[in-house]
């Protein structure tokens, strides 16, 4: 186990890699107040020219990840983790239960935020009080028709980030277009499943409404030839939370209780349920049933990070197709 002296000599000998190290041991050791302390004295070391930012930011995400609820907690409260793997909210939901977290979350920004991850992970929290509406308004359990969502998996030095399931599809050729509409509250709410792609990395993005079905709504987008593939609503569901909790490939992610909401955005936006919001649970579910969900690409082999969606009302005859990329 290191010395406090170590820690600080590799502190003002500027080196990262063994203080990296060194929270390695921390962390198998459980040396907890170690690692609390480690950090603090490196943002502090910032603030004197050393390039020890992203030691701190380790440190709290180890905290937030592996330490006991009460640090994870704090650490997850305070603000820290910068440039980490995931949001600490995130992280501390994915290794410890709401009653672990509970008593050691203030009301505020995070302990709203921890409550919708664990919503997320399957944790029923209707009667859990101090928390921010106006923050994330959703209902605080999974209704029925909401899938299992795809949940990040977060280690020591890495997180993996598995996609929902993937329907058979078929190829077609693209065919004439329909009549575009203009109904920018659903195009955006597309969009707004990849606006972190967009705005923070180097994807792109488009989406359209037609006056016609599926095929007609996924050729306006371009591609000449293409595989869909039906699926049903949990399914598109899943995809929509997983696009919009991603980071893409160089923004920051913005974790599952953020992509829970806007793919409850997009169900409501497409079935004009969006006022008063949030809908009703069960309402929006028969809502988004009534409509043909389908996943599609353009038959090139896909590379990093990919949303193609699209739905079909045949009720009303429309159909709405978003195409996203991000690529490093």
């Amino acid at each position: 186990m290191n010395s406090r002296q170590d820690v600080i000599d590799a502190i003002e000998g500027n080196d990262p890699a063994k203080l990296l190290r060194i929270v390695d041991g921390m962390c198998a050791a459980r040396a907890w107040d170690d690692l609390v302390d480690l950090a603090a004295r490196c943002r502090q070391a910032v603030d004197r020219g050393k390039q020890l930012w992203g030691v701190a930011y380790h440190a709290d995400y180890r905290l937030a990840l592996e330490a006991p609820a009460a640090y994870a907690a704090v650490v997850a409260a305070t603000g820290g983790g910068g440039f980490t793997l995931g949001p600490l909210t995130e992280v501390a939901s994915t290794s410890h239960t709401w009653a672990e977290l509970d008593e050691h979350l203030p009301a505020g920004t995070a302990r709203t935020l921890i409550a919708h991850e664990r919503v997320v992970h399957g944790e029923d929290l209707s009667g859990v009080d101090e928390i921010d509406r106006r923050l994330v308004d959703l209902p605080l359990a999974l209704a029925g028709w909401e899938p299992g969502y795809a949940t990040a998996a977060y280690r020591s030095d890495r997180a993996n980030h598995p996609t929902p399931p993937v329907p058979t599809s078929a190829a077609v050729d693209a065919v004439d277009q329909a009549t575009v509409l203009d109904h920018p509250e659903e195009t955006d709410a597309l969009l707004a499943l990849t606006e972190t792609w967009t705005t923070e990395s180097n994807g792109r993005s488009e989406a359209v409404v037609v006056e016609g079905d599926v095929q007609q709504a996924i050729s306006a987008l371009g591609p000449s030839r293409f595989r869909a593939g039906e699926t049903d609503l949990a399914t598109a569901m899943a995809w929509m939370a997983w696009a919009a909790a991603s980071g893409g490939a160089h923004g920051k992610r913005p974790g599952a209780a953020a992509g829970r909401f806007a793919a409850w955005w997009a169900v409501a936006a497409l079935t004009d349920l969006l006022d008063p919001w949030p809908p009703d649970p069960e309402e929006l579910g028969e809502a988004g049933r009534s409509l043909r969900w389908y996943l599609w690409d353009d038959l090139a082999p896909p590379t990093g990070w990919v949303l193609r969606l699209a739905a079909e009302d045949p009720e009303h005859g429309l159909a709405w197709a978003v195409s996203s990329m991000d690529a490093e």
